[in-house]
């Protein structure tokens, strides 16, 4: 790598494109067949949230494989490989949990065998995010291979429960294993751009109250749907008016779930819920959103009930972490150490500057720098319009150039930016 602290041309602030980097970047592309194989195989084993188990198997194997220092699986049930032993200790996270298939007709392929070409990969998790973790796992057996090991410890981690409850892994990573990192790279997909930040989020319940009656006489009853109803359109013109951010975006928010409760089909409903996924902008707080709801006019005259969620689901190891349903926005300065040691390793391997930029979605960031202050950094195979979505893909090419960053990233850091790492990193949107 390049001998940052005694090259003249570095202390005048020039960036010099290194062989060493073209060195990565070709055994990345020479892995290219391991890491498209190691990616499909994780897309053939379905794991949605609470279990994930066999796709952990599957990643220990292959972390063991290529040459990983150390393999644990924690009590939750997220899987920390590591790399080196040095003192400046560097995480890399892929959630490695998917969401469901949803309608199959949807799908031009089996979402689990897939398809693969040339340049794609399609199958459930090929964008969100495993193919960051194939990639990760990769960049692993490039350090190796390349003695790119020096003063730091490198911690692949495969988290659980993302896409149920995001960050919640990462609560119980700091909490209660105790691994801290100096910073994170989070390789959920970016549109090969460098993400700095993206808005928070928070689940809330909505609940009108009725009394039920028999179906053929509803007048001797309270109807809760109908109390619902005009809520429902009072939320929908919400949205319209949340607060925005010039670097953000504007906060929003959509009625994902309703349900009812009565005693038949023939009777008047005596309860009615909603669920509404709120995404949270720079200057929104979880009691200013929560308190908007309750202000709406149809809110008050049903005398509805507006909270939060909380999340008590167990992992696949049956263990239950509470958490409430809130998910900090999180966003840090442009310039950051950090990011600069992403910028400055992109424009090494291929030439050219990178896009700055944030995620329109919700990631672990929430947790590790939304509630703990850790740095987040997000670099990631894959297009975040492929979440979620039927015939979900991944480039090959992505994959290779995640895989090369992925590698370099903890020596450049170690090199250049350690010493440049501020004593806390402030959460530009921070609210108190």
């Amino acid at each position: 790598m390049i001998d940052f602290h005694n090259n003249p041309r570095v202390a005048k602030g020039e960036f010099i494109v290194d062989t060493d980097f073209a060195k990565v970047l070709d055994l990345a592309k020479k892995y290219e067949p391991e890491i498209s194989r190691f990616l499909r195989d994780l897309i053939a084993i379905p794991g949605e949230s609470c279990g994930e188990k066999e796709v952990v198997l599957r990643i220990k194997e292959e972390m063991k494989k290529v040459g990983f220092d150390k393999v644990d699986i924690d009590p939750m049930g997220n899987i920390l490989g590591y790399i080196g032993h040095g003192k400046h200790l560097i995480a890399m996270d892929a959630h490695i949990d998917t969401v469901g298939v949803g309608d199959p007709e949807l799908w031009k392929y089996d979402p689990y065998l897939g398809y693969e070409d040339e340049e794609i990969i399609i199958g459930r998790g090929a964008s969100d995010q495993i193919g960051g973790m194939a990639s990760m796992v990769y960049a692993g057996k490039i350090i190796k291979d390349l003695g790119l090991e020096s003063e730091y410890t490198m911690v692949v981690v495969g988290s659980v429960q993302e896409e149920d409850c995001d960050g919640l892994c990462w609560q119980y990573i700091i909490n209660e294993d105790k691994v801290v990192p100096e910073f994170v790279v989070i390789t959920e997909p970016t549109d090969g751009k460098i993400y700095r930040g993206h808005r928070g989020r928070m689940e809330i319940k909505v609940t009108t109250k009725g009394v039920s009656c028999h179906g053929s006489a509803p007048e001797r009853g309270d109807n809760a749907i109908y109390k619902m109803a005009p809520i429902l359109s009072e939320l929908r013109g919400l949205h319209e008016n949340l607060m925005d951010h010039p670097f953000l975006g504007k906060g929003s928010l959509t009625v994902s779930e309703i349900f009812h409760t009565s005693p038949s089909r023939c009777a008047v409903a005596d309860s009615c819920w909603i669920s509404v996924d709120r995404r949270l902008t720079a200057g929104e707080s979880w009691e200013y959103a929560i308190q908007q709801i309750k202000n709406l006019p149809s809110v008050k005259a049903a005398n509805a009930e507006v909270t939060m969620y909380s999340y008590e689901r167990p992992s696949y190891t049956n263990l239950v972490y509470p958490t409430e349903a809130y998910f900090p926005t999180w966003l840090i300065e442009e310039g950051h150490p950090v990011s600069s040691t992403l910028e400055e390793a992109y424009k090494g391997l291929f030439g050219k500057d990178p896009v700055v930029d944030k995620w329109t979605f919700s990631t672990n960031g929430v947790s590790i720098m939304g509630r703990y202050g850790i740095p987040c950094i997000g670099f990631g195979p894959g297009h975040e319009d492929q979440a979620h979505a039927p015939n979900e893909r991944t480039w090959k090419k992505e994959l290779v150039n995640c895989a090369a960053m992925y590698a370099v990233i903890p020596s450049l850091f170690v090199q250049k930016y350690a010493d440049k790492m501020p004593k806390a990193t402030e959460n530009l949107v921070k609210i108190s």
